[in-house]
């Protein structure tokens, strides 16, 4: 079991976040960072994710072979994509149990749920083709797709960092310009992470996280911008508190380069997140020293960040139930967040204890 380490820290702060942030309501959302922020959770987990490839493929120092990176992120994105289907499936019994209980037949209409049971046969195909995605259980398709993509940017930034930015940049701007995303199916629309865009925050988390062993010069170019990062979090919050957005039909074209689009992850998201992680860079020695307990919690959701996320998606599901029916209010989201969040804690010490305890011989035969 790794020690507790900023990424791990980050990636369970990240975790806890889009939990609190997927139960729409909650009064605990309001102590999010996401509220006073244009980028959020979502950002941070993805570059996250390019960091952890890094480190990943790296043996000691020494890359793996390219044969062995292409298995390693296949094999990821392949227990990912199973994670996605299981959860999927459990969130749409999850909601028709719940139409069943409460005599309410709309809900079945929950988070663009409604076409698996209206029209089950294309629509069953469509969730397990990822085309047909439920709200709030759309960001591990994103995860899955760019995993797909990344062992191309991981080997090209072999022989070349720039080279793999490059042509990061250039997809992330060609599908921002012609707004060209992955549809969906059966219905129409498109994803709402769109992976053509939010392969770039991967590349630079990959990226970032080379050169920081690589270049001593990366963490002091780091602490001299972190005044430009602290700067650009003010006037995040400014921006957000104020309510101030620009207007769509103002900006100029291609439009979504001006705006905050998630889904096209404009470039405003990812100015702001850089200057988030100029701006906390060195946060997680502060917390590990005042309050160590704190920093091993945060760290064991990061460490076992899938199940989590898994744990995480069905509890946010079940408070929007337990709200729904009761009308919220501060007992209540007292009430189901401290009960997610200790279920999320008891799923990392689970998955842990379970990888350190011996299977008996006979489960092994």
């Amino acid at each position: 079991m790794r020690e507790p380490n900023a990424i791990d820290f980050w990636r369970g702060v990240a975790l806890v976040t889009i939990f609190v942030n997927h139960i729409p309501g909650a009064l605990y959302q309001q102590v999010t960072y996401s509220q006073y922020s244009i980028s959020d959770a979502a950002e941070l987990f993805v570059f996250l994710a390019g960091w952890a490839i890094a480190l990943a493929t790296a043996r000691r120092g020494d890359p793996d072979s390219p044969r062995r990176v292409v298995l390693r992120l296949a094999s990821r994105t392949l227990e990912i994509y199973r994670a996605q289907i299981l959860v999927t499936a459990i969130a749409l019994a999850m909601i028709a149990g719940a139409a069943i209980v409460l005599d309410n037949p709309l809900i079945i209409e929950w988070h663009n749920a409604g076409p698996v049971f209206v029209d089950p046969v294309p629509t069953t195909l469509g969730w397990v083709l990822m085309t047909h995605q439920l709200g709030y259980f759309n960001i591990l398709p994103l995860y899955v797709a760019i995993l797909a993509l990344s062992p191309f940017f991981v080997l090209l930034a072999r022989y070349s960092r720039a080279a793999a930015l490059i042509m990061s940049a250039n997809l992330y701007l060609a599908a921002m310009i012609y707004e060209i995303n992955v549809p969906s199916w059966p219905v129409e629309g498109h994803w709402f992470f769109n992976p053509l865009s939010w392969q770039l925050l991967l590349v630079l988390g990959f990226v970032a996280s080379d050169l920081s062993r690589s270049s001593e010069r990366f963490w002091t170019w780091a602490g001299r911008l972190q005044p430009v990062g602290i700067a650009g979090v003010a006037l995040g919050v400014v921006v957000m508190v104020t309510g101030w957005r620009p207007d769509p039909l103002m900006v100029p074209e291609p439009r979504l380069l001006f705006l905050f689009d998630k889904t096209y992850l404009s470039p405003a998201r990812i100015l702001h997140f850089v200057c988030l992680l100029l701006a906390f860079q060195g946060v997680f020695g502060w917390i590990a020293r005042l309050s160590p307990w704190l920093a091993g919690q945060a760290s064991a959701l990061g460490r076992n960040s899938l199940e989590v996320f898994v744990v995480a998606s069905l509890a946010s599901l079940a408070a929007q139930f337990v709200r729904f029916v009761t009308g919220g209010g501060f007992i209540v989201d007292t009430l189901v967040v401290w009960s997610g969040l200790c279920a999320l804690s008891f799923t990392a010490w689970f998955v842990e204890w379970r990888s350190r305890s011996p299977r008996p011989s006979s489960l092994r035969e």
